[in-house]
C-alpha cells in the first residue's frame, strides 16, 4: 500500500531514472538476444517513451529505425515472454497485442488497419479510494499464453507499458513499445478481437490514460483498450 506522500516522492524520484525497452522475447524459457526477433526501436539508445498516441510511432516506435527483426517460431497454447532490458520501473499497466500478418509474411507487414486484438494485460489494484497499487511496476518481463486457439500464421507482437507517474496532463502518460515477430505453430479456428487500429485505439483522454494516481487516491482504475481475446 502506497500513501499520497510515498506515491509522491515516487513521482519525483522516478523522474530521474532511467526509461527502457523490451528487446527480447522469450521463449521455450529461453530469452533471444536483444533486438533479434524484435523490432529495433528508435529509443534503443535514448529509451525515451512515446507521448503522443496518434503518432505513426505509436505502432512499433521504429520509424527511424526501420526496425527489422528475424521470426522466431512459437506453439499455440505455449508461454511467450516479453522481457525488458531492465524493470518496469515507473508505475503503470501493460497491455499486449498481436496481429495477424495478412501475406503470411511479418518481415514486411506493417501492422496497418483494423488488425490488433489484445491477449494480455496487467492493470492496477485499487482499494475503494485507500491505495493504488501496480503489480506491472519493477517486473523484469511478461508472459502469457499464447491462446490455443489462434489460427496458425506469422504475428506481430506488440508490447506496450504504459507509465503514469506523470500521467494526471494530457500527453503526460509515457508509452515503452516494441513489436516482436512470432510464427505460430499448431494453432485453432478462433477467431480473435475485437479487432482495433494502433494507432486509433486510444485518444489519449481516456480515464486510464489521463490520470491522476496521486490525490485524491482513485477509487478505481480502467483499464484502456479493448478487452483481452483469450480464445
Amino acid at each position: 500500500m502506497l500513501s499520497f506522500t510515498a506515491l509522491a516522492f515516487s513521482s519525483i524520484f522516478s523522474l530521474v531514472q532511467a526509461h527502457y525497452t523490451f528487446p527480447s522475447l522469450i521463449v521455450n524459457g529461453v530469452t533471444t538476444p536483444a533486438w533479434a526477433n524484435v523490432r529495433q526501436t528508435n529509443n534503443f539508445n535514448s529509451q525515451e517513451p512515446v507521448i503522443d498516441v496518434t503518432s505513426p510511432d505509436f505502432r512499433c516506435y521504429d520509424s527511424a529505425t526501420a526496425g527489422t527483426a528475424s521470426t522466431v517460431t512459437v506453439a499455440a497454447g505455449s508461454t511467450l515472454g516479453i522481457a525488458c532490458d531492465q524493470t518496469m520501473y515507473h508505475p503503470g499497466v501493460v497491455n499486449v497485442y498481436m496481429a495477424k500478418a495478412p501475406s503470411g509474411n511479418v518481415s514486411t507487414f506493417a501492422g496497418d488497419g483494423a488488425v490488433w486484438f489484445k491477449v494480455f494485460q496487467i492493470s492496477a489494484v485499487t482499494n475503494g479510494g485507500t491505495s493504488i497499487t501496480f503489480p506491472a511496476q519493477n517486473l523484469p518481463s511478461v508472459s502469457f499464453t499464447v491462446p490455443k486457439t489462434l489460427p496458425s500464421g506469422q504475428y506481430l507482437v506488440r508490447m506496450e507499458s504504459l507509465a503514469l507517474h506523470v500521467a494526471e496532463t494530457f500527453q503526460g502518460a509515457q508509452w515503452y513499445i516494441s513489436c516482436g515477430q512470432i510464427n505460430v505453430t499448431g494453432g485453432g479456428s478462433g477467431k480473435p478481437g475485437p479487432l482495433v487500429s494502433i494507432p486509433g485505439v486510444y485518444t489519449g483522454n481516456e480515464p486510464g490514460i489521463l490520470f491522476n494516481m496521486y490525490f485524491p487516491i482513485p477509487t478505481s482504475y480502467t483499464q484502456p483498450g479493448p478487452a483481452v481475446w483469450t480464445g
